[in-house]
């Protein structure tokens, strides 16, 4: 197959009925503007406008509200600084809390099979009661409830409760040790700590209890904490349990009504350089985005079954939590996605319906390295949409999803990110998809590529950039009162602009190829090489599990190491060595051939599956990697440090 091979093309009935052709023509009709049923001069208008652009997302998903907004955009130049829908006021829950019917709101499931189903108007009843309970405790506008949740309802439940009265919701996953807790939590001060008391994986009980313990501890301003007595563990002493909440009468608190840029979220970054950043992101512009992205670019309504596999402690949570306002059927897992097997997420899938089902791209790879096919086994009548994100997915992956998995599906690789808690790039209901890449940029998001030099380039690899300010930039970062630690980290390289750190390429039609961090590029001879090239041919042999690429300093200048992991039974010999320079040399180019192969036994990954460049560099070059709590492997960079081999 060839690059730019169509695999998927939307027909006409689905480019006339989707919601996002609807709102092209509500644009034609209230703004007299002629676009012709094109994607492209829909997301020219929509950066050209962005008032108007967003005020039409606003009115179009109909957001509850109590008090519209003054004005719409103000300094719209300013970047960082602009502020939109001046003197609103809403409520994120309310929003998402708007249907209250008997439908389906929430299907969880394990990897035991246990499964848990609750109706929009089961979750209103229960979001009001903790919302209830926790006002009784004492939390109002800006405290911040932490939680330590498994992918299960309670951390939705939790999340609207918080969000009901006001507060700041902030979470992570139950599998993170004390000091990757106490790293994020520690910063940001938590009123009410809400915990699980152990989890589930691999078929395996993990009791977490005494870690809770221990950092209740170390959180001297937890004034509540929680306990979701899930597993029969045990709690720590003195933990209100979930399900003797203080009582009060039946009637909810109101919905707090907050302005468009009060904050809601605080996440973290994952990166291996230090103490995790506190991004807070705001009520208005997170739920502006993820109506944009779930309803026009996703086509989600009500009808949808939509499935993600994430963790609380990564965005992709919150992106699915917020499938709600659209009133579709959230499908929750928790758990190993390959237990009992790989077909795990599948049998899901199949057994729930799901029609947008989401994952990483690392999920899709090891499916195909294990040789599993669908076909024949997982109908997935359902399945309309497969969306891929957490790190570049290969051209490859793309055929193994329309061969293996499921023909004739929409594929979505989307990439944005913590930092905007959202999407740069993502899918259209209205375009192919084109093999290898990302359909298009956002509306409303004005995503080029820039050179060196702050030019835009086409076909060109460079820096991934946003060059007009939208609703869903931080608020800020926590504890950074005047903002120079945001500004220093998206506006240093070229001021003014959003710069997001991904190595990526805008092709001539308006899709995106990603291929990596930039700050993880490889620059041999002054040449600047993406990582996600190397790891496409080298993972293509099949001895090769996986790869992982460094620039190593060496004789005034970097080379390229390159460490891989092999299949059972395969050896680095010099042949295989011969054959991965062979390949990059034809097929990428020589400057991509590596100075040295290694074999390494694992690939050290952040805790939502991306691999960690900058970590494994810092450990060859004998620098301490300050974070390890944010790997989810972290004993795998010991294989990496002192190697006699990098020394030569």
């Amino acid at each position: 197959m060839q690059d730019t091979e169509i695999l998927w093309a939307p027909d006409d009935a689905h480019t006339r009925d989707c919601r996002m052709a609807d709102f092209m023509h509500r644009v034609e009709a209230t703004d007299g503007v002629d676009l012709g049923g094109d994607y492209a001069a829909l997301w020219q208008w929509s950066v050209d406008n962005p008032a108007a652009f967003w005020d039409g997302v606003w009115r179009y998903f109909d957001v509850v509200h109590s008090r519209p907004a003054e004005q719409l955009l103000q300094d719209p130049d300013a970047m960082p600084g602009a502020r939109w829908f001046v003197g609103a006021r809403l409520n994120f829950a309310e929003n998402l809390l708007r249907y209250r019917d008997a439908r389906t709101a929430i299907l969880f499931s394990d990897e035991q099979g246990s499964q848990e189903t609750l109706s929009y108007a089961t979750l209103y009843a229960y979001s009001a009661r903790l919302a209830g309970a926790l006002q009784r405790l004492g939390v109002g506008p800006g405290d911040r409830v932490a939680a330590v949740l498994p992918n299960r309802p309670e951390a939705i439940v939790g999340m609207l409760a918080t969000s009901w009265l006001g507060a700041i919701w902030s979470s992570c996953s139950p599998d993170f040790g004390s000091d990757g807790i106490l790293d994020r939590f520690g910063q940001i001060r938590p009123k009410v700590l809400i915990a699980v008391d152990g989890y589930r994986f691999k078929g395996r009980t993990i009791a977490i209890g005494d870690k809770i313990a221990a950092c209740l501890e170390q959180l001297p301003s937890v004034e509540h904490a929680i306990g979701v007595d899930w597993q029969g563990t045990g709690l720590p002493p003195g933990m209100l349990a979930w399900t003797d909440l203080p009582a009060g009468d039946a009637t909810p608190p109101p919905f707090a009504q907050v302005a468009f840029d009060d904050p809601l979220y605080i996440l973290f970054s994952s990166g291996t350089t230090g103490t995790p950043k506190c991004i807070v992101h705001g009520v208005g512009g997170t739920l502006l985005q993820h109506l944009k992205e779930l309803g026009l670019h996703t086509d989600i309504d009500r009808d949808d079954r939509l499935f993600y596999f994430t963790t609380c402690g990564w965005m992709m949570w919150n992106w699915l939590a917020s499938g709600l306002a659209l009133g579709c059927t959230l499908v929750l897992f928790d758990g190993n996605p390959f237990h009992p097997g790989p077909s795990a997420l599948l049998d899901l899938a199949e057994r729930t319906g799901v029609s947008v089902f989401g994952t990483s791209a690392k999920y899709i790879d090891a499916l195909h390295k294990a040789g599993f096919s669908a076909v024949g086994t997982h109908p997935l009548t359902g399945l309309r949409t497969l969306l891929s994100t957490g790190s570049p997915l290969s051209p490859e992956s793309f055929d193994y999803i329309a061969t293996q998995l499921k023909p004739g599906v929409q594929i979505c690789s989307i990439s944005g990110g913590t930092d905007i808690v959202s999407c740069f790039a993502l899918g259209s209901p209205l375009l192919p998809v084109y093999r290898g890449e990302l359909q298009c940029r956002g509306l409303g998001l004005d995503v080029d590529v820039f050179d060196d030099g702050g030019h835009s380039v086409r076909n060109q690899e460079g820096e991934l950039v946003c060059k007009r300010p939208f609703p869903s930039m931080p608020v800020g970062f926590w504890d950074d009162a005047d903002g120079s630690r945001y500004r220093a980290a998206y506006f240093e390289r070229f001021p003014g602009i959003w710069t997001h750190g991904d190595w990526a390429t805008l092709t001539e039609r308006g899709g995106l190829v990603i291929q990596g961090r930039s700050d993880a590029v490889l620059n041999p001879g002054g040449v600047r090489i993406g990582t996600a090239e190397i790891y496409r041919q080298v993972e293509r042999l099949p001895e090769i599990v996986e790869s992982i690429a460094i620039g190593q300093r060496w004789d005034d200048d970097v080379r390229i190491v390159l460490f891989v992991v092999l299949r059972d039974g395969a050896v680095l010999d010099d042949a295989l060595r011969a054959r991965i320079r062979e390949r990059l040399k034809t097929h990428a180019s020589p400057r991509h051939v590596p100075a040295k192969i290694l074999q390494v036994g694992a690939i050290p990954r952040t805790r939502s599956g991306k691999i960690t460049e900058l970590a494994v560099r810092d450990t060859v070059e004998g620098r301490a990697v300050k974070n390890t709590e944010a790997l989810l492997n972290p004993d795998a960079l010991a294989e990496f440090a002192n190697r006699a081999e990098l020394q030569d």
